[in-house]
């Protein structure tokens, strides 16, 4: 089977070669805020906007004289900040279309960070490092992880992320689906157990955000207290950026080793396509749902699902699993979420209610699926990738 996946690991540059990033950041910057600006003045006189391929040649043109200092990186920064700024408005163009907010292209500014670039040709890879054009080969931190055999490379990205540097690396490979025999499992998520399964465990969830909660709290008074520009106020706003960094990757390492070891030993997945952007609108529980990650869970599921030979099935978000009764069928008008223990007013049954939820998805699924397709989503075979952030 043919999926693009990607690969994403720390870089060990020089100073030479981290100065050279930087460049390479504000180039594409540069070029990105340079078509928008001359996408906007062309539409102003005519009404149409400008494509990429347009944008880039007008800037050819005068870049020798008004831009030298654009030659020291490679002409892929560019290209790639104009593709970037071709899917930003044709992102705005949907949205208006969908009546939804629609979000019209901003200028990048260095105060949000120095961002990234992305380059399309020219890359190599070896075990222990990666070649970039105009910059030259730059060390691996971690050797023997790129994938560098049988696969096709279709982009690099580089990007700055708490003062280190990182590589996504996006390829084609083939893998072979191997044979998964593994049984078959319903997951209710939840918030005191991040996974309660139809096997009756838990997982729970690091939470990483609530745990260095107050330290952030206390940096980031320290970092407003500082002189706008001034050098302590640079160097809170680094230490800030570390600490979120080692949050995001308590994270995404949680994520990633459950979602995995999920795919792998499980043959069907049964979940809840549960809404979760709706849910963050309830701003006493939208600090823990985004500490734990729902969606990306899913997700993840999703795409690893093809690499393991494993079904992920999504359930309708309103079939009622916390209210049914998984011994009788008895449904309530309404349980709280105070209400830990499922009791069953009907047969006084009583179970867990992350449990209670989980037996009711896996019995919804064998006992709809052969019959009725319409409250079960199965999973569209398409290529997915994961995240590089």
């Amino acid at each position: 089977m043919l999926i693009q996946k990607s690969y994403k690991t720390e870089l060990n540059p020089n100073n030479k070669q981290k100065t050279l990033f930087v460049k390479a950041c504000g180039v594409r910057r540069f070029a990105y805020n340079w078509g928008l600006n001359e996408s906007n003045k062309f539409y102003e006189t005519t009404g149409k906007g400008l494509r990429s391929g347009e944008l880039l040649k007008r800037l050819n043109k005068i870049k020798d004289e008004q831009f030298p200092w654009m030659k020291e990186v490679s002409t892929y920064v560019v290209q790639s900040a104009m593709h970037d700024l071709d899917e930003a408005f044709d992102n705005f163009f949907r949205r208006v279309k969908n009546g939804e907010k629609p979000g019209f292209p901003n200028y990048k500014s260095k105060r949000n960070g120095l961002g990234g670039f992305r380059l399309y040709q020219s890359i190599c890879v070896e075990p222990n490092r990666i070649r970039i054009p105009r910059i030259g080969w730059v060390r691996l931190k971690e050797k023997e992880y790129l994938s560098t055999s049988n696969v096709k490379i279709n982009s690099v990205t580089i990007k700055e992320k708490a003062g280190k540097w990182f590589v996504s690396l996006q390829v084609e490979e083939e893998i072979k689906i191997p044979e998964n025999n593994g049984s078959i499992v319903a997951l209710d998520l939840g918030l005191n157990s991040f996974v309660h399964d139809s096997d009756n465990n838990k997982v729970v969830a690091p939470k990483p955000l609530k745990k260095h909660l107050k330290r952030l709290q206390k940096l980031q008074r320290k970092h407003s207290k500082k002189k706008l520009g001034g050098k302590n106020r640079e160097k809170h706003r680094k230490k800030i950026a570390k600490l979120y960094l080692k949050i995001t990757n308590i994270r995404n390492d949680f994520l990633h080793k459950l979602s995995t070891k999920l795919t792998k030993t499980k043959s069907t997945i049964i979940v809840e396509d549960l809404n979760v952007s709706g849910m963050m609108k309830n701003h006493c529980l939208a600090r823990n749902i985004s500490d734990i990650s729902w969606y990306e869970f899913v997700r993840q599921l999703e795409y690893k699902s093809q690499w393991y030979g494993c079904e992920v099935f999504k359930v309708d978000r309103f079939y009622p699993s916390t209210k049914l009764c998984s011994n009788c069928g008895n449904k309530k008008a309404k349980i709280g979420l105070s209400e830990r223990v499922y009791h069953c007013d009907k047969c006084s049954f009583e179970r867990s209610r992350d449990y209670n939820a989980a037996l009711n998805l896996l019995k919804f699924y064998s006992e709809k699926l052969p019959i009725d397709h319409g409250d079960v989503k199965p999973l569209e075979m398409c290529s997915v990738e994961p995240s590089v952030n």
